[in-house]
């Protein structure tokens, strides 16, 4: 991510901190002095010599007329949670200062239509993902793939599916870094939307499945940058405060496409074939998803610029105009503008001549953090949600379901997929990221073989009924959990000077899966039937909660620094504390029994995830 994702409130750093860090290995070490600095490049510097680098800033910068701003804002920006000390500032400035804590939500109209736009984005996503889940039942045996016939025909459906995530994980994720430095955000999301919007239309005039699977490959370079760009665009944008709330809003919206691409299934079920033209129900299934996608083209540019990209530009003037459509007050956006300016700055020292993709795996902080994200990413799709969202129809038509039935039922999957995906909002930065993962594994675990052992009921109308149970309790499982937690995770885990390229590894890791599961998956339910498919899943289940309990620490209401402390614990001796800790939390949290609490793993304040921050001091990293 960006700048703007780091906090601008910065918390000097306590003598137990450092002193565990000096006692790490020596490479883990320099780097963690190199993110603290990224994280604290404010500190120990006076009034008066902070105040004349802000009238320096804004002097060579062609800001000149906000000198008093900018030395007010980095003030501000320097010790926030004793704004109210600084005499500096009037009572106006304090106020607004003030209600920014009191009133998180109170932000200007600019910002919203943003997030309406950001959400838009991600409705866009679950559409190109879904409406291919009622197509399945009318092109494939217009183009002769029988998945009844044989194995070949049922990878061939695959194959067709999962084109596109084939292309996001070998091209369309790895071109979201060039795609953001010569067009920015704003055109990044243009470019993406265009060509959601053409694919849909050619996808509805194919002829032929290598002629369907050839407009999904190309829909790739929509779908790739699109994931990794917008949640980028959406926390760069916003105030600290709301931030996390925002970036969950991907995921949210997400799982809303993915219902409204369920209900374009439904509207066009019925359509007739007129003359001379076959199949224009499918056809207009999936051709519905570009109809969103145009919206999005034409009110982009309404939106303002992401400012760090203007930033990194060289265009000042225009990033603090940008900040200031998105910001109440001046001294709101000249603190956030400095704060960037400093992180560039204390970033510069190092980023010259390193790989920074390899140091996701050469560095041993980054290299947890990254096995952390991969081991999220993974398990989103070999959790067995994809599989569901994109063959829910399949697999009802296999419960005795009709084909209709089949996709109202799949409605039925797309609705509680959005509905209890909110409560995350709430619970992702309270109960936490890995106690939400950790809560809801064994239950997705669990229904799943509710779901395929119902398979084997003999009686008809028992067997939908239990089958159609087995996937909704599914889905409301994974919506709180493992449905939001991926992106959430892979973009605060990272440090500052490798977040981009680490974002663009976990979205290519999220996109090759999913192409892996749309692509197997037939021939899964073929070889192994809906039983064993779904048994499959549920064994997966199991390792994923073995993997996020051994490799995955906490990262919710932590600051970089502590984040830098979380991961330089050796990936062992994470693993060995959670063996312990395990059978104690069952004997307390699951059995209520009086233990005594065991010490906790790392030195910042408190249990993990338990620590408090002063007025203005925002725990995400």
């Amino acid at each position: 991510m960006s700048e703007l994702q780091e906090k601008p409130y910065v918390e000097k750093r306590d003598n137990a901190s450092i002193s565990m860090n000096e006692h790490t290995n020596s490479q883990d070490g320099s780097f963690q002095n190199l993110n603290a600095k990224l994280a604290n490049p404010l500190a120990h510097i006076s009034h008066e010599q902070l105040m004349e680098d802000a009238k320096v800033f804004a002097e060579t910068h062609g800001l000149e007329d906000l000198v008093v701003e900018f030395q007010k804002g980095a003030l501000v920006a320097q010790d926030p949670s004793r704004f109210e000390d600084l005499t500096q500032l009037d009572e106006e400035d304090k106020a607004v200062l003030k209600r920014e804590l009191t009133h998180k939500w109170d932000q200007p109209y600019m910002l919203y239509y943003l997030v309406i736009l950001c959400s838009m984005a991600a409705a866009v996503q679950g559409m190109d993902e879904s409406v291919i889940n009622g197509a399945n039942l009318f092109f494939a045996p217009q183009f002769g793939i029988d998945v009844n016939a044989n194995g070949k025909n049922q990878w061939l459906l695959g194959l067709v599916n999962s084109a596109p995530y084939l292309c996001c994980a070998v091209l369309g994720c790895w071109l979201t870094d060039p795609l953001n430095r010569f067009l920015g955000r704003r055109g990044t999301i243009f470019v993406t939307a265009l060509f959601s919007f053409l694919t849909c239309i050619w996808q509805g005039v194919t002829n032929s499945w290598e002629h369907l699977f050839v407009a999904r490959f190309v829909l790739g370079l929509g779908i790739g940058p699109k994931s990794s760009t917008v949640p980028v665009y959406a926390a760069e944008c916003a105030p600290p405060a709301i931030r996390g709330a925002l970036v969950m809003m991907w995921q949210t919206w997400t799982a809303f496409g993915i219902m409204i691409g369920t209900v374009m299934d439904l509207a066009f079920f019925k359509v007739p074939d007129p003359p001379h033209i076959t199949g224009l129900n499918w056809r207009l299934m999936l051709g519905s998803a570009g109809i969103p996608a145009l919206f999005i083209c034409l009110q982009v540019f309404f939106c303002p610029e992401s400012p760090r990209w203007y930033y990194s530009k060289g265009r000042y003037r225009e990033a603090y105009n940008s900040l200031a459509r998105l910001r109440r007050h001046p001294i709101q956006a000249a603190r956030d503008l400095y704060y960037i300016h400093v992180l560039l700055e204390a970033e510069k020292g190092i980023m010259l001549n390193r790989n920074r993709f390899l140091e996701l795996f050469t560095v041993p902080r980054n290299r947890r953090a990254t096995l952390a994200s991969f081991i999220v990413m993974f398990m989103q799709q070999f959790c067995g949600i994809n599989a569901i969202a994109y063959y829910s129809s399949n697999i009802f038509s296999q419960a005795n379901f009709t084909n209709f039935q089949a996709l109202l039922a799949s409605w039925g999957f797309g609705m509680i997929n959005w509905i209890f995906a909110f409560p995350a909002i709430w619970t992702i930065d309270t109960f936490g990221r890995r106690n939400l993962l950790l809560t809801t594994f064994p239950l997705m675990s669990i229904f799943l073989l509710l779901a395929g052992f119902a398979f084997w009921i003999p009686d008809q109308k028992a067997q939908v009924g239990v089958v159609a149970l087995g996937i909704y309790l599914f889905s409301m499982a994974y919506s709180p959990g493992e449905g939001p937690v991926p992106f959430t995770y892979s973009a605060e885990a990272f440090p500052l000077y490798v977040r981009d390229i680490g974002m663009s590894f976990a979205t290519a890791v999220l996109w090759f899966f999913n192409f892996i599961i749309a692509l197997t998956f037939p021939r899964l339910i073929g070889a192994f039937q809906p039983q064993g498919a779904f048994g499959w899943f549920a064994a997966w289940n199991v390792v994923g909660f073995v993997a996020i309990l051994l490799f995955v620490p906490e990262t919710k209401a932590l600051s970089l620094e502590e984040l830098d402390q979380v991961f330089s614990v050796p990936s062992h001796t994470h693993a060995a504390y959670q063996l312990k800790a395990l059978p104690h939390n069952i004997k307390k949290y699951i059995f209520r029994m009086n233990v005594p609490d065991i010490p906790p793993l790392y030195e910042h304040e408190g249990v993990i995830g338990e620590k408090t921050y002063a007025a203005g001091g925002m725990g995400h990293a």
